[in-house]
């Protein structure tokens, strides 16, 4: 089935691609996605746009900004895995194609539809079932965290719209005799909405026909004190009506059967032994759908029909089960049977259907001295007594297939409904079923439930320690109500004291196992039903401390292949103890814990003595050295560009290397949480070698895609522990690597200085190579100070060492930097054979360097842009765009498009040279370069001028000059000076 994009607004915004849940970005992202599809198949102009985002007061970017979230959202939708355009550009703004997607408001208005459609046929039971169906798609307060007034407003239509639904499906219900069950929900919406005199009325109608009289009164005179109070007014008369009917106890209060049958009822002998319902089931509201499919449209059973619900232990199987059953009890007026096989108890033996079946057949009336003694003859007459009946079976904690066979009847009117920690795969394959992998609640439903345990003010009082709260329960729900059972039994504790004892992982399962319900012993029962190795697999992950993996991981853990390591993994996944992430950029299933299980799985490493766990970790990190050195080694085409440390790396197979590394960028995207983990973990423990090292490999993915933040933090984790140890060539690298990161973000007097420090260190550890690097640097540095010969003394230095060493990766950028020195000394044919021999050198080394020939490339294209050969100047420049666009280096497109602009305008071609810089504007913006950006902006200006646009050229000239000023590079602040001059209306 072709997966879709559902694009959900009845609740908190949200888009879902398959099973997983695309990133929108911040505010001003989900704005205007709301915006759009508040007009699916509508062009929304920029300016409403705009108006929304900033209440009618824009900067002067907001054009630029809209573009960029623009932008964003459809990168989000293609990572997510949606290869069409789903918002088009159509003058004057944008359009999102509601086509092939689905928007559950419209599922909502559809439902609705045909709910009032079914009513007018006097078709009751389907019209309920179709209210039903629209009620469960609100997930909370339509569109709740989105700004914008016309986004407020329309959340304001859609709540009107959710309760006037939800009174018009109470109405169905209750002429169908359904009062007792409305009960809950109508006292609810009474509770939230005082005023609304409808639901009012239906709860008193409900509340007289479930024999509660006094009740029924009570809420009428409740509702008249609200309506006196708030609004000065007495009660409609329906309501008045209503009290003295009640008063009068009249006969038309009495629900009829619409064909005016009674309605059947139990004979004596059939079973109804479903527990009682769950209190308060929080959302589930797509697992409810998904079990419905059990049934067809007219509540019969697509029988024989299995449904299975599968989970880790506490996630609210058993709930979910007794709930569904309750609520299609009617459906099966033969009775209900329920039985708890325990099959993950502490202290009894799971139930043999032996056992089962015995009971279930007393329960249908079967004398005990007629049934059977033979396991076989029990389950024979068990089928034949369900054979002509409709009756619902429930099977509650089953661990296998074999507890539950002899207790699937045959019979076609009857459903059978299975709850097991692990999915079995005989009732995975049995047609017809659904198959519930129940996960945790959502943050908003999470706080609802303990809303309903703690009492709804506490909650509301701290919503944010309420939201922190559910995540540190992991949105389990038996954490949930161990959580919140703690809070009502301690009415002098805040939400704030129980997040602040939680928060202590050391603590956190022991705050969580008090009582009759235990955490870890609901963990304990799984894993002790684990295999060996599997269970070793399990606490050894444990140690690890990383966000998600994927199976390479637990080959290197038990230090075993890859074929057993996937296996094991799969079989915690099987256990519940593990989440499927999804697939990473390489294309390999990813792996993460919940944090609860993450904290168990860490308590029960301690099985292992120290000098095993020691030896576990120090694999695994020599392991991600070892593919992190190697995917930079594929990245420049050798071991280019970097020095590394003393520690060796723990290297795997070749096969299975190239499988993992096979697009190396790829990699280290999917790892890049998990590298930067490791390399805080090896810097805490003092292993200053290895964190350094692993640093250094991971730079290549932290320069293209951008990541300065991690760049940064792994940066000042290794110096840090490389300071402890007195380790002065691991200091100089971190130096160099911090130095770098300053002088991306044009801090030059930061970066020179760190640089500096680096060389003095890299010098007296006589490490020539590192001393090299550093020295291209500060060229580049000085070659933008103006200080050319400084410049090419230093780069010449450097380009020796690195002939000398074989570092052909940075031999061509020390070459490439020389020929820019050339063009700034207005030495075009020097800077053409430099250029030229960079580009030479990229090319030997194949394709690890292509990094190394795009940038040889942009500077001969410079070449030609001096020697005003814009033909060749844009063959050479769409090249480097090409090769960067292939590795998602936003600062290279950024620097490429802004070249291709300079190369339009320069051929005359203004209009088509706007709409380049245009494109670069936005790379610049994603890629966080001021200089590049402010280049741009000067570029645009001139092209808005050029264009007929006096206006644009101005405000892309103050937009030059401000990015320029804040970074202070004087050359280009006056150049936007002289331009700004230039403009007809200077003065």
């Amino acid at each position: 089935m072709e997966k879709r994009l559902e694009f959900r607004m009845l609740g908190p915004l949200e888009v879902r691609f398959g099973d997983a849940q695309v990133p929108l970005g911040g505010p001003r992202h989900r704005t205007i996605l709301a915006l759009l599809l508040l007009s699916p198949g509508r062009v929304v102009p920029v300016d409403s746009l705009i108006d929304s985002v900033w209440n009618e007061h824009p900067p002067a970017t907001a054009r630029t900004q809209v573009s960029i979230c623009i932008a964003a959202l459809r990168k989000a939708f293609k990572t997510a895995g949606c290869p069409e355009e789903v918002i088009v550009t159509t003058h004057p703004g944008y359009l999102l194609r509601p086509d092939r997607h689905t928007l559950d408001t419209a599922e909502f208005t559809g439902l609705v539809a045909r709910a009032e459609a079914a009513v007018r046929d006097e078709r009751l039971p389907e019209a309920s079932r179709a209210y039903a169906d629209a009620l469960r798609l609100w997930r909370g307060r339509p569109l709740s965290g989105v700004m914008g007034l016309r986004v407020e407003d329309e959340a304001r239509r859609l709540e009107e719209l959710r309760l006037n639904t939800f009174e018009d499906a109470t109405a169905v219900r209750l002429q169908l005799g359904d009062h007792q069950r409305v009960l809950p929900d109508l006292a609810a919406m009474v509770r939230s909405h005082p005023l609304r005199e409808r639901a009012r009325h239906q709860l008193i109608t409900a509340q007289y026909r479930s024999g509660r009289r006094a009740e029924a009164l009570e809420t009428f005179q409740e509702g008249r004190r609200w309506l006196m109070e708030e609004l000065g007014i007495e009660p409609g008369p329906a309501l008045t009506e209503l009290r003295d009917a009640i008063l009068q106890d009249e006969r038309s209060l009495s629900v009829h059967d619409p064909d005016g049958e009674p309605v059947p009822r139990p004979n004596p002998g059939d079973p109804l032994e479903l527990p009682p319902d769950v209190p308060r089931l929080a959302g589930r509201k797509e697992e409810l759908a998904l079990l419905g499919e059990l049934l067809d449209t007219n509540g019969a059973t697509r029988g024989p029909a299995t449904g299975l619900i599968t989970g880790v232990a506490g996630v609210g199987k058993t709930g979910l089960a007794i709930h569904w059953a309750h609520g299609v009890a009617e459906s099966f007026p033969d009775g209900q049977l329920f039985a708890d096989l325990h099959g993950y108890d502490e202290h009894l033996e799971p139930t043999g259907a032996d056992e089962v079946l015995g009971r279930f057949l007393r329960s249908l009336s079967v004398p005990a001295a007629q049934i059977p003694a033979e396991p076989e003859e029990r389950a024979a007459l068990y089928r034949s007594l369900l054979a002509d009946r409709r009756v619902l079976v429930v099977l509650d904690n089953v661990r296998s297939y074999a507890q539950v066979r002899p207790l699937l009847p045959s019979g076609g009117g009857c459903c059978v409904l299975v709850t097991g920690r692990e999915q079995i795969p005989e009732l995975v394959a049995w047609p017809p079923r659904a198959w519930v992998r129940l996960g945790p609640l959502s943050t908003y439903e999470a706080v609802e439930l303990l809303g309903g345990i703690v009492g709804e003010e506490r909650v509301a009082q701290a919503p944010g320690a309420a939201a922190t709260l559910a995540e540190l329960c992991d949105l389990l729900p038996l954490a949930l109500r161990i959580a919140g059972a703690r809070l009502a039994s301690k009415p002098h504790w805040t939400v704030e004291h129980l997040v602040r004892r939680l928060s202590d992982e050391r603590l956190r399962l022991d705050e969580l196992s008090q009582g009759e319900s235990q955490v870890r012993a609901s963990f304990a029962l799984t894993y002790r039903g684990l295999a060996p190795e599997t269970a070793r697999l399990y606490r050894r992950l444990g140690l690890l401390d990383v966000p998600d993996f994927s199976s390479w991981v637990a080959a290197a853990l038990l230090d075993t292949d890859l074929y057993t390591g996937d296996r094991l993994i799969e079989e915690l996944v099987d256990a519940q103890f593990l989440d499927v992430v999804g697939q990473d950029a390489s294309g390999h299933t990813r792996y993460r814990f919940q944090n609860l299980l993450r904290l168990f799985a860490r308590e029960r490493a301690e099985e292992e003595s120290a000098e095993e766990r020691h030896a576990v970790l120090d694999r695994v990190f020599r392991t991600y050295l070892f593919l992190a050195s190697e995917a930079h080694r594929r990245s420049y085409g050798g071991d280019f560009s970097i020095i590394h440390g003393t520690v060796v790396p723990h290297p795997l197979p070749r096969e299975l290397t190239d499988v993992l590394l096979a697009r190396p960028l790829d990699w280290l995207e999917a790892e890049r949480l998990s590298l930067t983990a490791v390399v805080a973990r090896a810097a805490a423990a003092g292993l200053d070698e290895l964190a350094w090292d692993l640093t250094l490999s991971v730079l290549v993915l932290f320069e293209t895609r951008n990541y300065l933040d991690d760049w940064r933090e792994c940066a000042e984790r290794s110096l840090a522990a490389a300071r402890a140890a007195d380790n002065a060539r691991g200091e100089a690298a971190m130096l160099h690597v911090l130095g770098a990161l300053e002088m991306r973000q044009r801090d030059f007097t930061t970066a020179y200085d760190l640089f500096a420090r680096a060389l003095d260190l890299h010098e007296r550890a006589g490490e020539e190579h590192g001393r090299a690097l550093v020295l291209r640097n500060m060229a580049m540095i000085d070659e933008m100070r103006g200080e050319l010969e400084t410049a090419m003394r230093y780069s010449t230095a450097a380009l020796e060492v690195f002939r000398a060493v074989g570092d052909r990766s940075s031999e061509a950028h020390v070459l490439n930097n020389m020929a820019q020195i050339r063009l700034d000394q207005d030495d075009v044919d020097d800077a053409q054979r430099l250029s030229e021999e960079s580009v030479r050198v990229s090319m030997g080394i194949g394709e690890g360097g292509a990094r190394s020939l795009a940038l040889g490339t942009h500077r001969l294209a410079r070449v030609h842009l001096a020697r005003r050969e814009y033909d060749l100047a844009e063959e050479a420049l769409l090249r480097v765009i090409h090769i960067v666009r292939g590795q998602l280096d936003m600062l290279g497109l950024a620097h490429g498009l802004l070249a291709l602009g300079e190369a339009r305008m320069g051929a005359g071609r203004w209009q088509q040279a706007r709409a380049t810089l245009r494109q670069a504007l936005e790379a610049a913006a994603l890629a966080g370069g001021a200089l590049v950006e402010g280049r741009i902006k000067l570029a645009l200006g001139t092209a808005g001028w050029k264009c007929g646009d006096p206006f644009e050229a101005r405000r892309n000239f103050l937009g030059a000059l401000a990015n320029f000023e804040r970074i202070g590079v004087d050359a280009w602040i006056k150049r936007t000076h002289a331009a700004l001059a230039e403009l007809p209306d200077a003065n």
